[in-house]
């Protein structure tokens, strides 16, 4: 942002009420990835409603949003089969003493998508879901250490949050029992099985910007096969983004356990962990073995969720909305691509990843990932109407709203191209970088 514009005023109330959100909930938001140092500074505007693929904020500013509340919903804001179904649940009733129809209906409707699934349970959120998934595979295996791929996260529970900077309060012996392999490396899953016995692996199939290599997948299943350990599939990304049934069925592995959220309830909170009967059924009463507590909430079977998913299943069906969200990927992708090539900046700025799930990359002069420069690009584009840390598409957005992007696009390189030639951000960004959510300390984004 350059120092002529005046940001204070176009984002004046929210930064009122964020500064109040400060003063009530500890980092300013209730989700680190949606906390204000990862935008920013004085740019963080607070939300008041969305439409389609538009969100307003409390200032009046209008945006095209991108990663749509965290890759969560697919279809679009207020899609109205799925508010209409959520409404006619709540007139019903949303919580009982004993389960209701819906439950039925959405466990048959879930497990008509994945064939390699024998049973479902469902939950509220994807943390919940992995570590069922963690605790199931060691009462299934009788082992305590597990092997975790190098993927972003999994939970914020203790078996993953310990082994990222930010593990304050979690003991080391908690710490010590998740090993990590890497992507796209079957000699390092290999070495983590053969250190200690592990009840499983966890992964993603699949990443914005990583594909699985000819092969990987295929010998992550051998290897937990080998070992005794099983195969835990985290969907919750890939999960009605790469395909309504999953990424297991794009690359054609069957996991043991697989874990899913985020897309499936279009914003409405709905996880749920899937697998095969013979572990699934270790959580229920088929069983003569020591039960385990798999997953028991109050509000995982609520009805108002199990409407919405089943209201996406229904738009899965008939509307194609994984079609159009790789094609306004791939449409996005291509114009900003070739806007940075053309003002030879394609070294620093670009975007990657499959269409449906895009991120772009924002180096420095010397190459390397900056913090300071993608700072400055996030606030050209607020500054031009473009909200998002990535460019997660979502099926609302039109042509119109790829064209706005690519406009804000266009001129956000111009200021860029000043930064990459004068070496620094000096003069054209305002307030401190953006910082990792997942760090140490507060600094440097520590409140004043």
């Amino acid at each position: 942002m350059t120092e002529s514009v005046d940001i204070s005023a176009k984002f004046d109330r929210s930064a009122r009420l964020q500064r109040r959100l400060h003063e009530l909930v500890p980092g300013g938001a209730h989700t680190y990835a949606r906390g204000p140092d990862q935008y920013p500074e004085h740019m963080t505007p607070i939300l008041t409603h969305g439409d389609g693929a538009h969100v307003w904020d409390v200032d009046g500013n209008r945006y095209v949003e991108y990663g749509m509340g965290l890759r969560s919903v697919t279809l679009e804001h207020g899609y109205r089969p799925v508010a209409e179904a959520v409404t006619e649940a709540v007139r019903r009733g949303t919580n009982f003493s004993r389960p209701t129809l819906l439950e039925v209906e959405a466990a048959e409707d879930f497990l008509s998508l994945v064939p390699g699934a024998d049973m479902v349970k469902f939950a509220k959120n994807g943390s919940d879901a992995t570590t069922a998934a963690v605790r199931l595979a060691r009462a299934a295996t009788g082992r305590d250490h597990i092997a975790v791929c190098d993927h972003p996260f999994f939970s914020v529970d203790d078996w993953f949050i310990g082994t990222t900077p930010m593990s304050a309060g979690i003991p080391e012996s908690s710490r010590s029992l998740t090993l990590r392999f890497r992507y796209n490396d079957l000699a390092s899953l290999d070495a983590a099985l053969t250190s200690h016995p592990v009840a499983c692996g966890v992964l993603e199939a699949a990443t914005a910007t990583a594909e699985p290599a000819p092969g990987f997948l295929e010998g992550v299943r051998r290897l937990c096969d080998r070992h005794g350990a099983l195969m835990v599939l985290d969907e919750m990304i890939t999960g009605f983004r790469w395909s309504e049934r999953g990424a297991q069925s794009v690359y054609g592995v069957r996991p043991d356990l697989s874990c899913w959220g985020k897309a499936m309830g279009n914003g409405f909170p709905i996880s749920a962990l899937a697998g095969r009967r013979e572990y699934m059924e270790l959580g229920g009463l088929g069983t003569d073995a020591e039960r385990v507590f798999l997953l028991s909430t109050t509000h995982g079977p609520e009805t108002a969720s199990l409407a919405a998913f089943r209201a996406v299943v229904r738009a899965y069906e008939t509307e194609r909305p994984i079609e159009r969200m790789e094609a306004a990927g791939t449409r996005l992708a291509t114009a900003v691509n070739a806007l940075s090539a053309e003002m030879g900046l394609d070294e620093y700025v670009r975007v990657e990843g499959r269409p449906s799930c895009l991120v772009f990359s924002t180096r420095g002069p010397d190459g390397v990932p900056s913090q300071e420069y993608r700072t400055l690009f996030l606030s050209e584009l607020l500054d031009r109407g473009v909200l998002g840390q990535s460019f997660v598409v979502s099926a609302a957005h039109t042509d119109d709203d790829i064209d706005l992007t690519v406009a804000a696009v266009d001129a956000a390189l111009v200021v860029y191209r000043k930064a990459i030639d004068a070496g620094s951000v000096r003069g054209l960004l305002r307030g401190r970088p953006v910082a990792p959510a997942l760090r140490r300390f507060a600094t440097p984004r520590r409140l004043p």
